[in-house]
């Protein structure tokens, strides 16, 4: 199959790359940049120049393919509505070249990015093999660049690992390349308007992540109280307070989907986050 793939040359989108050309397809990576696109014929890809900004070049390269997965994403936290706006256009125009083709398109979920998600569910009834995959706070392993290495960037600053209150809440991970691999699977199996959880770790104690990154970096491990969260942890301050445990038993049993990558504990323990 050639797979058209945005993100191509991102944290997930590059292993997701890598999965896909192991199993034999042919992937077309969206590439902004020179650099880029050198990193993803080295690999072993074609770079398609442009960007998601640019909907005609989008849409030429999305003609071309027998499925397209869409990673790409701004993560603009200053214009978080705008990166949203973005996303929603990109699926719309996807949406527009693959509507009647009955070719495989998976996209991801983004929070509150909800009008992106019916859009691209009204594609399942208008001839596209679409499905969604929503992944986790945490999406963990070498290159990491998300939630766990910002946590571990204030306990430095801060001198403490902090949880709040009990710390008994939980969080939801996944392994980066578990997730390729979830990725994959949909491309090939997923039915029209399935809602996919990449979901390998239903959920991890809050106070056991900063017991391990105090433990690596030789601070104390201490509970601060929830009306101190936001001036401790800035703008994860809420998301550090949630219990989100969620399952992917559904999914597995869909696609046969095996997390098989270590748990985000143990990719801590492994020490890779703190070099």
């Amino acid at each position: 199959m050639r797979v058209f793939v945005t993100g191509a040359t991102g944290y997930i989108g590059s292993a997701v790359v890598r999965e896909l050309i192991d199993s034999g397809h042919t992937v077309v990576g969206l590439a902004r940049s020179d650099h880029s696109a050198e990193w993803l014929q080295k690999l072993g890809a074609e770079a398609y120049r442009g960007d998601i900004d640019n909907v005609t070049s989008l849409q030429q390269g999305v003609a071309q393919a027998d499925g397209v997965i869409h990673l790409a994403f701004k993560h603009d936290f200053a214009d978080f509505e705008g990166s949203l706006a973005t996303d929603l256009q990109v699926i719309e125009s996807i949406g527009a070249v693959l509507e009647g083709s009955d070719k495989p398109f998976i996209t991801t979920a983004h929070f509150n990015g909800v009008a992106s998600e019916q859009v691209a569910l009204s594609l399942a009834q208008r001839g596209v093999r679409t499905s969604i995959i929503e992944l986790c706070p945490s999406v963990h392993g070498e290159g990491d660049t998300g939630f766990i290495p910002k946590l571990i960037t204030i306990a430095k600053e801060k001198g403490v690992a902090a949880y709040i209150e009990e710390g008994m809440n939980r969080w939801p991970a996944v392994h980066r390349l578990d997730a390729a691999h979830l990725y994959c699977l949909a491309l090939a199996k997923a039915e029209p308007g399935s809602r996919l959880d990449g979901v390998a770790d239903e959920g991890i104690v809050f106070r056991d992540i900063a017991t391990v990154i105090g433990k690596h970096l030789n601070v104390p491990v201490v509970s601060i109280p929830q009306d101190q969260a936001q001036d401790h942890f800035g703008f994860l301050g809420a998301l550090a307070a949630l219990d989100i445990p969620r399952s992917s038993q559904s999914t597995q049993q869909q696609l046969g989907w095996q997390p098989v990558h270590p748990s985000l504990l143990e990719d801590l323990e492994q020490g890779h986050y703190f070099r």
